[in-house]
C-alpha cells in the first residue's frame, strides 16, 4: 500500500469502516495501558510522528464521500499531533483513592465524546497522576472504523517492546487446540453427520439472528433497558483480575477450553447479578449475549506488515461477526458448572454452523442493493435487541514497553454500542482482564464485579 501524496484519495473505505462509523452506528475502541512509572511525554510527538502514523496511512486519513456517493474513501491529510494528544490536568498532591474517582470520571468523558469527521480518527490521552492500579496510564481512542481489535493488536505490537530484553520479540499463547488421534477412517465417517450438523444449524442460527436483528428484542431485564439512545448515554468502565494458571485448571477438570470457562463466568455472574437487582424473575428471563467471531484464517497475531503482506488470511481492517449466544437461565440449571458446559455446547455449535458466512453474505446483499447505512441500521437493531456484548482478545506473555515505560496492566473497551453492558476480556502477563462498560445510573458496576467475581470463585469451587 502506497501513502501518496497529502489529498490523494488511497482507497475504498472497507464495508466494516462505512458501517461502523454512519449516521445510526459509531463504534470507537478504547485501550488503556496501566504504566509501572510515572508516564514521561517528552517523546510523545516524535513517537506518534515517527512510529506511530507511518504504521498504516488511514491513522493519517479522513473518511470522504467516493466518486459514487455510495462508498467512501480514505483520504490523506496533514496530521496536527497536537491536535490528538489530551493531557488532563488535576491537583497534584492528593489521595490515590481522588485520582481514581478522577480517572473514573475521565474514562466517562472520553467514551461518550465523539470523533470530529475532520481529523484522523484517533486520539492519546495521558493521565499522569497515580492511581490505585498504576503509576500512570496511557490511552488509546481508536475509532472502529479503522478496524478490529486484532488489526488495533497488530498496530500496537509495532509500538510496544520487550520490557526485559528489547531484542527479543513478544510471544503469545499458542491459539492451536489438542491434536486430533482419531484415525482417518473415523474422520471420514464423523465429516458427513457434521457437514448436515452445520447446514441444519446454520439454517436455524441465521434465522434466528435475522429475527434478533428485525423484530425480536430481549427481556427488558437489570442490564437491559430496552429504551432508545443508550449509546449516547454516560459509561462506567470497571475491570477484574484473574489468574490464568486459575482458569487452566478448571478448564483441565472439565474438558472445556479457557473460553468457555470465561464465558460460564461471565454468564453465571451477569445472572447473579440480574437476580439480586431484580429478585427470582430475573431467573427466567431471554438474555441474549452477542459473542464476537474473528473470521480470519491466521493463527495468530501478525505485524501490519504481515497484514498488508497476507491479505487473504489476515487482512487489516474489520473481519468479525456476531455470534448469538443465549444465557443460560439460572430457572433451568442447578450446578454453576453448567454454565461453562452450556457456554461449550452453544459457542461450539454456532462456531460450526454456516449461520455467521451467511451473516456476512446478507451484509454483502443489503450493502450493494441497500447501501452501507442500511446494513449499519441492521447491525444497531442487532445490538439493541440483545442484552450485552462478549469480546476479547489475546495479550503478551512477557512485560511490554513503550517508550521505556514498563506496562503492568493493559485492558480495553467497545464504546458507543447501543447497549447498557459490554464485556471485554485480554490476557496478559499470567493474568486475565475482564473489563465492564455499564451504563451510569442504570447498571451498578461494584454490584456487578462483585458478582463476576463471586461467580468465578463458586466455579472453581465446584470444579475442585
Amino acid at each position: 500500500m502506497e501513502f501518496g501524496e497529502e489529498g490523494l484519495l488511497l482507497e475504498p473505505v472497507s464495508p466494516g469502516g462505512q458501517f461502523f462509523n454512519s449516521t445510526v452506528l459509531s463504534l470507537a475502541i478504547i485501550s488503556v495501558l496501566e504504566t509501572q512509572v510515572p508516564i514521561n511525554d517528552s517523546q510523545t510527538f516524535s513517537l506518534l510522528k515517527n512510529v506511530f502514523l507511518p504504521i498504516n496511512p488511514r491513522f493519517s486519513s479522513i473518511m470522504v464521500e467516493g466518486v459514487d456517493e455510495k462508498n467512501k474513501q480514505w483520504k490523506r491529510v496533514q496530521v496536527k499531533v497536537e491536535d490528538h494528544v489530551h493531557v488532563p490536568i488535576f491537583t497534584s498532591g492528593m489521595s490515590l483513592e481522588s485520582y481514581d474517582t478522577y480517572f473514573d470520571e475521565y474514562i466517562t468523558k472520553i467514551a461518550s465524546e465523539t470523533f470530529p469527521q475532520s481529523r484522523p480518527l484517533w486520539e492519546l490521552h495521558l493521565f499522569k497522576y497515580p492511581t490505585s492500579h498504576a503509576a500512570g496510564h496511557i490511552i488509546f481512542k481508536i475509532h472502529h472504523a479503522l478496524g478490529d481489535g486484532y488489526s488495533l493488536m497488530g498496530a500496537l505490537l509495532s509500538c510496544l517492546q520487550n520490557a526485559h530484553n528489547p531484542s527479543l520479540p513478544l510471544t503469545f499463547p499458542s491459539l492451536k487446540g489438542a491434536k486430533n488421534e482419531t484415525s482417518s477412517r473415523s474422520r471420514v465417517f464423523e465429516f458427513v453427520p457434521k457437514i448436515l450438523s452445520a447446514v441444519i444449524n446454520g439454517a436455524w442460527d441465521f434465522s434466528w439472528s435475522i429475527l434478533k436483528g428485525t423484530w425480536v428484542e430481549d427481556d427488558r431485564t437489570p442490564i437491559r433497558s430496552g429504551v432508545d439512545g443508550v449509546e449516547f448515554r454516560p459509561v462506567s468502565i470497571s475491570t477484574l483480575m484473574l489468574s490464568i494458571e486459575e482458569i487452566k485448571l478448571i478448564k483441565n477438570k472439565l474438558g472445556v477450553t479457557i473460553n468457555d470457562v470465561i464465558a460460564g463466568t461471565i454468564f453465571l455472574g451477569t445472572r447473579m447479578y440480574m437476580q439480586r437487582m431484580n429478585s427470582e424473575k430475573s431467573s427466567s428471563q431471554n438474555c441474549t449475549a452477542l459473542v464476537l467471531l474473528n473470521t480470519r484464517l491466521a493463527a495468530g497475531y501478525k505485524s501490519v506488515q504481515e497484514m498488508l503482506m497476507e491479505p487473504s488470511k489476515s487482512s487489516w481492517g474489520n473481519q468479525f461477526v456476531f455470534l448469538h449466544v443465549p444465557v443460560p437461565k439460572s430457572s433451568e440449571v442447578s450446578n454453576p458448572l453448567d454454565f461453562v458446559w452450556e457456554a461449550q455446547k452453544i459457542v461450539k455449535r454456532h462456531r460450526s454452523s454456516s449461520a455467521w458466512y451467511l451473516t456476512i453474505r446478507l451484509w454483502d446483499i443489503l450493502k450493494k442493493f441497500r447501501g452501507a447505512e442500511a446494513v449499519a441500521g441492521y447491525i444497531h437493531s442487532t445490538l439493541i435487541n440483545s442484552s450485552m456484548t462478549i469480546t476479547n482478545m489475546i495479550g503478551p506473555l512477557e512485560q511490554m514497553a513503550l517508550a521505556d515505560h514498563p506496562i503492568k496492566g493493559i485492558y480495553f473497551m467497545v464504546v458507543g454500542s447501543p447497549q447498557c453492558l459490554t464485556i471485554t476480556a485480554m490476557s496478559y502477563m499470567g493474568k486475565l482482564r475482564i473489563a465492564m462498560g455499564a451504563e451510569k445510573g442504570f447498571i451498578d458496576s461494584n454490584k456487578l464485579q462483585a458478582c463476576m467475581k463471586e461467580a468465578f470463585q463458586v466455579i472453581s469451587e465446584a470444579a475442585n
